[in-house]
Order: C-alpha cells, then sequence, then structure tokens
C-alpha cells in the first residue's frame, strides 16, 4: 500500500476530511525513517529488563500515584464543575497523558486487558472533563471563577509566561497518537482533536498569537498532522514556532532571562537564535519541533537553525554524562562552557529532550554523531534518573555529592515522586519506545544506531529482510548480526562505528580522550576480514546479502580517561573515567566512605571486572590510587594508597546515601580538600 493510500484508510477511520496537504508536501518529510519499536523485538540483557520493569513497576507506580496525589480528582471535579483544584501545578494533567502514553507503547509490546481497560476509565475521565468546544484544562474549569493563579483570569492571557494550557494540549496529542497507534481505539485520539480544532481556531495568523511559555504543543501537532494529514496542525505548529521574538514587552538589555525572554527562548526569533538557551527542558522540545516542522516543509532556514544550536550544545553546553542544563535557577542553560560540578542541575526530562531531538537531527542528516550524543545520553545521565527499582527517581542528575556543604538542590538520594513529578512520567513514556531507535532506513540503505540483542523483520524495497543482534553491550565490544533476506537481496548496511571507537570521546572539543587508543575497530563477513569505508561514522557494508550472512564487529573496550576544554573552569585538571559508551563514578559506599579524596595520575592503569551480583550486573573499574588524608592535628595533609573502585553513573545512589564524584583530580594540588575541612589552614606539598 503506498504512504498516500495508507494515509486516506487511517483519515477514513478517524472520520475526519478526506483532503490532503498538496503532493509536494506531502512527500516532504525526514529523509531516513526509523524502524518502528513494535518492529524491534528485544533478547537484551541490558536494555529488556529495563523496559520490562518499566512495565510492571514504573507504569502501575506512575498510575497509583495519580490517584493518590488527586492527579485523577482534578479530572473528576472538572467534569463535575465542583470543588478546588487539588494539586500544585496547572501542568499536572499531563502526569496522566505521558503515563497513557508510556502505557499504550506498553500494550504494544506486552498485551494487558486489565491495562487497557483501567487506562479505558481513564480516558472516559479525561473526556468527561472537556469543555463543549475542546478546551480541556482542570485548573480553570473546576472553577472557572477562581482559576488557578498562574493561569490568568481568562484563557490562554497568560500562555506565554505560566498558565501551560497548550503543553497540556501538547502532552495530550502525544498521548492520544500512541494509543490510538497501540489499541486502534480513537477515544483519546478524538479528544485531543477535538482540542486541536480549538487550538487551531484560536491560534493562526489574523488571530491570537502566542509564544507558548512550555513548548511540547508543537511536537503533539505535528503528530496528529502525520495521523490526519489535516494541514492546518502542521501550519499551527510552525506559526507557534515562528511566533518567538515577537513581544515587545522583554526588556532585551537586562541579564535576567526571565526579563529578557531568553528563558522562555523568546528573547529573538528563532531564525535568529544561534545557541541552546533558557529552562532546557522547554528548549529542546522547541528543537525537537523545529527539525519535525523543518523535515514536513522543506524549511531550509528553520533547518540551519536548528544545526547551529545542536552545535553551540554539544560544542560548550553538555555535561560529560550527556546531562543538559546547569543551572539551577531556571532548570536553564547557563553561559557557554559553564558547566559546574557542585551545583549542576541536569533534569532528566531535559535528557528525555534530548533523545527525541537527537534522534530527528539523524534523521535528518544521517550522521551518527547525533547518535553518538544520543547514545550517551541514554546509558548515561537519562537511566541515572530511575532507580534499579523502577520506582525510585532523580529529577536532577548531580555531578558530585559531598558529605558537607552540598548545594541545597543537589540531590544525594532519589524519591518516589516530586510534587512536580514531571519525570517519572516522562521516563515512563520514553522507556517502552527504546526498540524504535535501534534501526532506521533509507531507500536501499539500513542503518545500525544501536547495540542492542533482539530482531527486527522489515522490508528493503520489496525484499522482506530479518536482522539479528546479539551481544553483551554495553560490557562487550563484540557484537554480531546474523542478516536474513528471504531471498538473495542487494542492500546497504551502515553500521556506526561509535565515536568513541574512533578517538572521538565527543563531536566536538569540549571534552577529548587523554591518550589515542591503539585500537581500531574491526569488521568480519561470515568470519573474513573486510575493510569497510566510512560514511559519516558509518561502516559501508554494500553487497548482495544471503540468507545466513554474519557480520562480526569487534569494538576496543579500554578504560579511556576524559579531559574537559580548557575553558570548563571546572575541570581543570580533573579527568573522568569512560569505558565503551558508559561513564563511571565514585561512589563512597565502595571507597571508604568518601570519594572527594581520591586523585587520579595520569599513569593510572584500570581493571575492568563484570560483577554480576552488584547493582543488577555492572562492569567495575579499580585501580590503585592516592587518596589524601588529614593528620589528626589538623596541620598537614598526606597521601596514602587505596583501592578507588569506579562503578557506572547510572547506578549510583541505589545503595544508600554518601559521597559521589565523576571528575578526579589528576594531582594532589587540584584536590577540592576534602569535604570535613580541616579546622587550620594548611599547605599542601607541591
Amino acid at each position: 500500500m503506498t504512504a498516500m493510500a495508507y494515509l486516506k484508510n487511517v483519515m477514513l477511520v478517524l472520520g475526519v476530511s478526506s483532503a490532503l496537504p498538496a503532493p509536494a508536501q506531502q512527500r516532504s518529510d525526514y529523509p531516513i525513517q526509523a524502524v518502528p519499536f513494535t518492529k524491534v523485538k528485544l533478547t537484551d540483557s541490558f536494555w529488556l529488563p529495563r523496559l520490562k520493569i518499566n512495565t510492571d513497576v514504573t507504569i502501575p507506580a506512575s498510575f497509583a500515584r495519580c490517584e493518590a496525589t488527586n492527579r485523577v480528582k482534578n479530572f473528576e471535579m472538572a467534569a463535575a464543575h465542583s470543588g478546588k483544584f487539588a494539586t500544585t501545578f496547572p501542568f499536572d494533567d499531563t502526569d496522566i497523558y505521558k503515563t497513557i502514553e508510556g502505557a499504550s507503547y506498553s500494550l504494544s509490546v506486552y498485551p494487558d486487558a486489565k491495562l487497557e481497560a483501567y487506562i479505558d476509565g481513564l480516558i472516559a475521565k479525561v473526556g468527561a472533563a472537556q469543555e463543549p468546544d475542546g478546551y480541556l484544562y482542570t485548573a480553570r474549569t473546576i472553577d472557572p471563577a477562581h482559576p488557578h493563579p498562574w493561569s490568568g483570569p481568562e484563557r490562554w492571557v497568560n500562555e506565554r509566561e505560566m498558565s501551560h494550557e497548550l503543553y497540556n494540549s501538547g502532552h495530550l496529542y502525544e498521548s492520544a497518537v500512541a494509543h490510538y497507534e497501540a489499541t486502534g481505539k480513537k477515544t483519546l485520539l478524538n479528544i485531543a482533536l477535538k482540542n486541536a480544532d480549538l487550538v487551531c481556531a484560536v491560534f493562526g495568523p489574523g488571530k491570537r498569537t502566542v509564544a507558548p511559555g512550555h513548548e511540547i504543543v508543537e511536537m503533539g501537532l505535528v503528530k496528529l498532522y502525520r495521523v490526519t494529514g489535516k494541514p492546518e496542525y502542521l501550519s499551527t505548529a510552525k506559526f507557534f514556532i515562528e511566533a518567538r521574538g515577537k513581544y515587545a514587552g522583554y526588556d532585551a538589555k537586562s541579564r535576567d532571562p526571565f526579563r529578557n525572554g531568553s528563558y522562555w527562548q523568546d528573547d529573538k526569533p528563532v531564525y535568529a537564535q544561534n545557541e541552546a538557551e533558557g529552562h532546557a527542558v522547554r528548549a529542546e522540545y522547541l528543537y525537537s519541533a523545529m527539525a519535525d516542522v523543518a523535515a514536513l516543509t522543506g524549511d531550509k532556514k528553520m533547518l540551519t537553525a536548528v544545526d547551529t544550536i545542536w552545535n553551540n550544545l554539544v560544542a560548550k553546553k553538555f555535561y560529560v554524562t550527556g546531562g543538559t542544563g546547569a543551572v539551577p535557577g531556571g532548570e536553564r542553560f547557563g553561559a557557554n562552557y559553564e558547566l559546574p560540578n557542585a551545583t549542576a542541575y541536569n533534569e532528566t526530562c531535559a535528557s528525555v529532550a534530548d533523545v527525541y531531538w537527537n534522534q530527528r537531527m539523524f534523521q535528518l542528516h544521517g550522521d551518527a554523531k547525533y547518535v553518538d550524543v544520543m547514545e550517551k545520553v541514554l546509558y548515561n545521565g537519562l537511566i541515572s534518573g530511575v532507580g534499579l527499582d523502577g520506582k525510585t527517581f532523580f529529577y536532577s542528575n548531580a555531578m558530585q555529592i559531598k558529605s558537607s556543604a552540598s548545594f541545597p538542590q543537589t540531590e544525594p538520594a532519589r524519591a518516589g515522586w516530586f510534587e512536580c513529578s514531571c519525570c517519572p512520567t516522562n521516563l515512563a513514556r520514553l522507556m517502552p519506545a527504546l526498540p524504535g531507535y535501534v534501526y532506521a532506513r533509507k531507500d536501499q540503505d539500513l542503518y545500525v544506531n544501536l547495540f542492542v540483542s533482539g530482531r527486527t523483520d522489515l522490508s528493503i524495497g520489496k525484499q522482506k529482510v530479518s536482522i539479528t543482534q546479539q551481544n553483551n553491550y554495553p560490557w562487550d565490544g563484540g557484537l554480531k548480526f546474523t542478516v536474513n533476506p528471504a531471498t538473495a537481496t542487494d542492500f546497504t548496511m551502515l553500521v556506526r562505528i561509535p565515536g568513541w571507537a574512533r578517538n572521538e570521546a565527543m563531536p566536538s572539543n569540549l571534552y577529548t580522550f587523554a591518550a589515542p587508543s591503539g585500537q581500531a575497530a574491526t569488521l568480519k563477513i561470515n568470519g573474513k576480514p573486510v575493510a569497510y569505508t566510512l560514511r559519516n561514522g558509518y561502516a559501508v557494508l554494500a553487497r548482495k546479502w544471503h540468507k545466513g550472512d554474519v557480520i562480526d564487529l569487534t569494538l576496543p573496550m579500554e578504560v579511556r580517561r576524559v579531559l574537559a576544554n580548557a575553558k570548563v573552569k571546572d575541570d581543570l585538571g580533573k579527568v573522568a573515567l569512560q569505558r565503551g559508551p558508559v561513564i563511571y563514578c565514585a561512589e563512597w559506599t565502595d571507597n571508604k566512605g568518601k570519594t572527594s579524596n581520591l586523585i587520579v595520575p595520569a599513569n593510572t592503569a584500570f581493571t575492568a571486572t563484570y560483577q554480576p551480583g552488584l547493582l543488577n550486573g555492572v562492569m567495575t573499574l579499580t585501580a590503585q590510587v592516592p587518596a589524601v588524608e588529614v593528620d589528626a592535628s589538623a596541620t598537614a595533609i598526606r597521601t596514602v594508597p587505596q583501592t578507588l573502585t569506579a562503578i557506572p553513573y547510572y547506578a549510583w545512589a541505589n545503595r544508600g546515601k554518601g559521597e559521589m564524584t565523576v571528575w578526579f583530580p589528576e594531582r594532589i594540588t587540584d584536590v577540592d580538600l576534602l569535604s570535613q575541612p580541616p579546622a587550620t589552614e594548611v599547605t599542601l606539598p607541591k
């Protein structure tokens, strides 16, 4: 079935207009398409347990907490037009939408009649809370005469800043599309379409104009456009993006991001923006939507803008763990190279948004550097946000914890829920969709992006092909791919050779490896070594493939010392540790109760050991290093030999509360002297 025929059938099912966009517009899209997550069946020992615990623990816990914290009650009261808004924030509605989205993705893989029935009941409550014209926002509907203080006295009047009316709509749209695609039911989709039609009637050229205060409605409208083909959804998404930089009430001379508009990415038109700015989650949702709209409309100017912003982020505003958003005040990006460790914020939601953005950038450009960044986020700064139990979380993700004098907003331990609980529900919706990031297609090219054991069945041209991955990644660099076409067929496998396996710590000079590796990635096909051409970070394997062909890729798994750009002042004289895609940290429980006194000299040799009984199975790094001690009189210091044990950063804070660090001083003079400083000043030896 052609794409046009499929779209017509979908629209008939939905009962929407059969009018389609102009053919030229319909053909414009991402040149590279991801293989849907429903087509990738995992057998992986690293990711599959995480997806399963998300299904069995995280999603049920999220629903239970939405009930217990009155998020569900808000919808019930809105339907009754009686009561008082019972939670803290006007965007609390979205925790229900995001959990439904994650549960819907889960249903696509693990059918569950009881869960599906529960979701049906929730959707009925959401529908009952919707006003006749499509407006859906419990913070106003419960008691229109006394709306939430952030909401403004009338609809939309405070949308530029705090109301989150359109933010709620965006998450509704994304949830509705996920539910429809998983179940075929239109119940939530019809609610979303009714709301979207209202939004399109209110906003647009010659109508109301606003730059949404918290972006995501743009991404949601694009998803509705893909399902329905209704051009107003795409044009309104573009309108919202292009509305930025037009508000005359900001003070361009102010350095306060709230006063100058940069907090909302609203200080200048998006076409004139050249760096990641403001609230990190809002920003990365905006940049994701810019990529969507650029792909669907062919807007080259927008594409140039989003490319420029991406380059700024990865070169100047990105933590080594993949975290983004350095500044706690406003959960926002700082200045270029402002990446402090003691006050690092790194909101978990920002990592979720970063995954969405980098996947889109890959689909636009077909360059492995975007997947390299996405992989760094996935294996480090994203899954650090959820505990191994699947029901405790970090809102922010620290870079160091000390026993005393810690920054007040730093989280030394995970929590089950938050007053603002956007992060747990964001993880709940991302995790089940992860298999959709493994493969992608363009014409006769098949991209292998992530190394996750499992099988996919797909079509390349008119030929059916299955690909099976077998590996123990990220602990082992031996990767095996078995290719099984229905009949012998010509196509190109593009297998990513990660930047870290090509001596590139980052696709910029923000981070570099202290020394080049003496090893290189090697490839064999059917047991025979092959030389390969590298194109945009991919090994190009073009040949006629036969049933049972086997590709063996071996990646070097050395322990690498990572150095930051000298402009990152907090990391001068310090080193981070990386093995494969995994960034490591030291935690108190493995290191005599503290980590702030450990030194990792340049000649330190590490041993990697897999520990199946530790933290659900991890590779640890150990080495003999100097540790700094203060003598009993607190008048001098000394170093003593100690075994440093490092664990994957994502696994910290699963064994209680205590010190942790990612960056280690290389010399005694760079030790940030002890979490418990001596009573009198001491002189450090040269």
